[in-house]
């Protein structure tokens, strides 16, 4: 295990090369960093010179995002940044754009890149209003009983549970024996947050809760095939995460299933939380790392969504406190945090 960071092709086209090096000036060295421009363009020679960018900084890029990112259905131009007949499950298109992300994986692959990580997600991220947490810093909240848009259908009608595990099967019966053959870890988010039963014509958001997970994995068994395991959205589908996430991160751990990890914390519990910095909320992140460890995870602690707090570079400071937080508890435990 060892600290890391995640950083979109936008926000490296708005951050630039300063912000690599920042990184590496905090400590990083493994990231997960996207080339600039719309995922499905990605070619191979873009890829080297993007490899050969994060090198110059002093980084390592141990992953990128596949081109299923966690987007709203809905989400304007997404045909171009996502690949949406993948989840919708539309036919000729769909295979299309398996076609496109096994060769993606093969180029990844052939530039030593061993890890991918992506979403299948029809929803999106959904919050309700934001709260004031510590100091009055913004945080992401969801409240169920404040959803005022729980029959408004996105574009992809009603979905059944039955018809969301067909697509998420036939994706990765396709997939799973590309990134095996080519020995890359396929690193699946799950959907954040569990959303109440037929939220917006989901009848239930299959792959946000531990059972669904479950199951997830055990499709197309491979070393291969496993989770970006978002200790927050874990947290979020739990009744109590403080006593429950333990066994879960074993679970998954033990198994071999945990190929990235987004540590963060949360306040509060199923249907009903806020995101909040890793030491302010309700599950114990110093015991989760000794788990994982215990566990024999293999991979980047990183942050992801933090609260929106005051000052002048608010993104990169808040990010920077979670990168020393997760750095001094794999120092107080007496192992080496930068994994180089």
């Amino acid at each position: 295990m060892y600290v890391g960071t995640q950083l979109s092709g936008g926000m490296l086209e708005e951050f630039g090369d300063a912000h690599l090096r920042q990184l590496a000036q905090l400590g990083l060295y493994h990231v997960c960093i996207d080339p600039i421009g719309a995922p499905r363009d990605w070619t191979r020679d873009l890829l080297a010179r993007h490899i050969e960018r994060v090198d110059a900084a002093g980084l390592k890029l141990d992953m990128v995002q596949l081109p299923l990112a966690s987007l709203n259905i809905d989400t304007q131009n997404i045909d171009k940044v996502s690949s949406p007949a993948i989840v919708l499950g539309q036919g000729d298109e769909r295979d299309r754009q398996i076609e496109g992300i096994c060769r993606l994986i093969e180029d990844l692959a052939a530039l030593g890149v061993h890890s991918a990580k992506y979403n299948f997600s029809y929803l999106g991220v959904p919050r309700t209003r934001s709260e004031r947490g510590r100091g009055g810093a913004l945080v992401p909240t969801f409240r169920a009983d404040q959803i005022t848009n729980a029959d408004d259908l996105t574009s992809a009608g009603r979905v059944t549970a039955d018809q969301f595990w067909e697509r998420i099967t036939y994706f990765l019966e396709r997939v799973i024996p590309v990134a095996e053959a080519n020995k890359v870890r396929l690193a699946c988010h799950p959907n954040d947050p569990m959303t109440p039963p037929n939220y917006r014509g989901i009848e239930d958001s299959v792959i946000s809760h531990v059972e669904g997970l479950k199951r997830f994995v055990s499709i197309a068994e491979s070393p291969y095939h496993g989770l970006n395991f978002c200790q927050g959205t874990i947290g979020e589908s739990l009744e109590n995460p403080r006593e429950e996430i333990a066994d879960v991160i074993r679970w998954f751990g033990t198994r071999g299933k945990i190929f990235n990890v987004h540590f963060r914390n949360i306040q509060g519990k199923r249907f009903s939380f806020t995101e909040v910095f890793p030491d302010d909320g309700d599950m114990d992140m110093a015991h989760s790392l000794r788990v994982y460890k215990e566990s024999g995870v293999n991979c980047m602690i990183m942050p992801d969504h933090v609260p929106e707090i005051d000052g002048q570079a608010p993104f990169e400071t808040a990010f920077a406190f979670c990168y020393g937080y997760i750095i001094a508890l794999f120092q107080a435990n007496g192992w080496d945090p930068y994994g180089r």
